[in-house]
């Protein structure tokens, strides 16, 4: 027995020696510790892989530059991929979040697409005490609830879009702009436009708010139409659209719809600019997805090639289409929450979720979209000389920012054009179609 006591008090006495050699992380003096970040979203779709290729680029360009400073220690960034399978599953969704957290120790999450499916991961993510950026979902209950519980949802922030308020603004102000070049160049004075939105949550307030906002611009609505947002065939609706004389259509996807909607339009030709949010028309295999039959989409945007809205929008452009062969829709902007998290970590010399929330509330970054100010629900500011969003079409094969263009968004402001813009294409088979009225 005294041997056997013996034996005992000197294996602990090596497991000891191990744990103060090696340290309790399992890290080799010098080595750097590990901050895990959960990078969430649908990986079978582009708007998944584009939130895990911007989240690897910040990740790659932080831990090349030393990686973050936490006092005085050095910590390396590590991505969790997390599939959510988010647009076809809400409940894949919450266990895949509530899976990144408890088994593959995520201490922060980016990411997320769909609304319904990012409040479900966002009260998971609230259950944990874990700050979540989100980049993709646009819904104002999200950001809501900071303001109605903000000791519960103090770390939920949002990153990009802007929230669904401002992409009403921003698509309606783009609407307007195409709007007045139809009407300078085919001579109609009221322009006829149907409405196409997803069946989504966050298409819900934008269909409640065009139906009663277009009229007010000048324009006759002629029609709401709700397609899935995986509708592979959008025939009969572009047939309807097609037989109420529509001139524009309005449109919101955010899912896969996109595409077949964009190679319908062109295919069948309908008679109607089309011009609003549809995030597919953002990706560069957008033509070929639509077998070339998407030339002169147009959509709000956050980025687009050899577009200027900061210093560092141009590099990071450059640097993902160099890599990935794609450009980056707006999900990419993980990028943008990666770095933010990075800095709001190393001004609070700590990385509980606590200390971190207070400085990421201080948050003043010029990020690859813009200026980024949290406001006080957490949501990121909008408005010139912050993140406005732009509006691109495909011309000529081509993904060309046509909005901002000599955007005047407040009297006796100057004209707001970035570096790289070009004005708006009517598509040659609508001037055929109405060149004459």
């Amino acid at each position: 027995m005294k041997r056997r006591i013996t034996a005992l008090v000197a294996a602990v006495s090596v497991l000891a020696l191990a744990v103060g050699v090696f340290g309790a992380a399992g890290c080799r003096p010098g080595e750097a510790k590990v901050i895990k970040i959960g990078v969430l979203g649908p990986m079978e779709f582009i708007q998944g892989r584009h939130h895990w290729f911007g989240a690897t680029l910040a990740m790659e360009e932080i831990n090349a530059a030393g990686g973050v400073k936490v006092g005085d220690e050095t910590y390396q960034i590590e991505l969790v991929k997390v599939d959510t399978n988010e647009l076809l599953s809400v409940d894949d969704a919450a266990t895949a979040c509530e899976r990144a957290i408890t088994v593959d120790g995520a201490q922060f999450l980016v990411g997320a697409i769909r609304t319904e499916a990012a409040l479900a991961m966002q009260e998971v993510a609230m259950d944990h005490k874990t700050i979540f950026l989100v980049c993709g979902a646009s819904h104002t209950q999200l950001s809501d609830k900071v303001a109605e519980d903000y000791e519960r949802y103090k770390y939920w922030f949002r990153v990009t879009p802007i929230n669904v308020n401002y992409l009403v603004k921003d698509s309606l102000i783009l609407l307007n702009y195409v709007a007045g070049i139809v009407r300078e160049e085919l001579g109609i004075a009221k322009p006829r436009c149907a409405i196409v939105i997803e069946q989504a949550v966050a298409g819900d307030p934008l269909a409640q708010a065009a139906n009663a906002i277009i009229p007010t611009m000048g324009m006759e609505v002629v029609g709401t139409w709700r397609p899935s947002t995986t509708a592979t065939d959008l025939t009969a609706e572009l047939t309807a659209i097609r037989n109420s004389g529509a001139h524009i259509i309005y449109t919101y996807f955010s899912g896969p719809a996109g595409v077949p909607y964009a190679r319908q339009w062109g295919e069948l030709q309908i008679p109607a600019v089309s011009v609003g949010i549809n995030v597919e028309a953002q990706a560069m295999g957008f033509i070929e997805a639509t077998d070339g039959f998407g030339d002169y989409e147009c959509t709000l945007n956050t980025l687009a090639p050899g577009l200027e809205i900061t210093e560092k929008t141009v590099p990071f452009y450059d640097k993902f289409v160099d890599r990935f062969g794609e450009y980056p829709t707006y999900n990419a902007g993980t990028y943008d929450a990666v770095w933010i998290l990075k800095e709001a970590i190393e001004r609070a010399g700590a990385i509980d979720s606590d200390s971190v929330v207070a400085e990421l509330e201080k948050t003043d970054y010029r990020g690859a979209s813009g200026r980024i100010v949290f406001d006080e629900c957490h949501d990121v500011t909008w408005g010139p000389g912050f993140v406005t969003a732009i509006g691109t079409q495909w011309q000529d094969g081509e993904l060309r920012c046509v909005w901002p263009y000599e955007w005047q968004p407040v009297e006796g402001m100057d004209p707001i054009t970035y570096p790289g813009t070009v004005r708006y294409q009517i598509p040659p088979w609508v001037l055929e179609q109405w060149g004459g009225e």
